[in-house]
């Protein structure tokens, strides 16, 4: 079962306890920052990447970090990445721009998207990402998001993420 109902019953599935919080919806880091004062937690932000050689990222790092693009590739294990398309994101993970999160993995194919998460956010107590929508937080930790992206299929890889500045 993919989509937000099939990830409420795997958290249940799996006894992952969750704190779920409602929002107005919100597109960009900047936005969310009103809300995420009242939300405690690590807070994230998620990158859509496509490489040069065409394979597609999803990479989750602090809501404030500034990443290195061009460093980028050698800390995960990749050639030089862009954005990638909303397109592609739409077909890959069944979810639109504004409401990228590392659990959209669950309607992935294994091995069409690597996911990527921060050291710092899966060492986490909790960290906040959308629930596949922009109206929506769940609080959870980072142990149980590599938990969920494994029960999926997945093998996400755990970088240190190059910042500016």
């Amino acid at each position: 079962m993919s989509g937000e109902v099939g990830l409420l019953a795997d958290l249940a599935a799996l006894h992952i306890p969750y704190a779920a919080h409602e929002h107005a919806a919100v597109f960009t880091v900047a936005e969310s920052r009103a809300l995420d004062a009242g939300i405690p937690g690590a807070h994230t932000k998620n990158l859509f990447l496509k490489d040069a050689a065409g394979a597609f990222w999803l990479v989750t790092v602090p809501a404030e970090a500034r990443i290195d693009l061009r460093a980028l590739p050698q800390a995960i294990g990749c050639k030089r990445v862009s954005f990638a398309k909303p397109e592609a994101m739409q077909s890959l993970l069944g979810i639109t721009p504004g409401s990228v999160t590392p659990l959209a993995m669950i309607n992935a194919v294994p091995d069409s998207v690597t996911v990527v998460l921060d050291e710092g956010l899966a060492a986490a107590g909790r960290i906040n990402v959308h629930p596949l929508r922009n109206t929506g937080t769940l609080g959870l930790s980072g142990s149980d998001v590599l938990r969920l992206l494994r029960h999926w299929g997945h093998t996400p890889v755990i970088a240190a993420i190059p910042v500016t500045g």
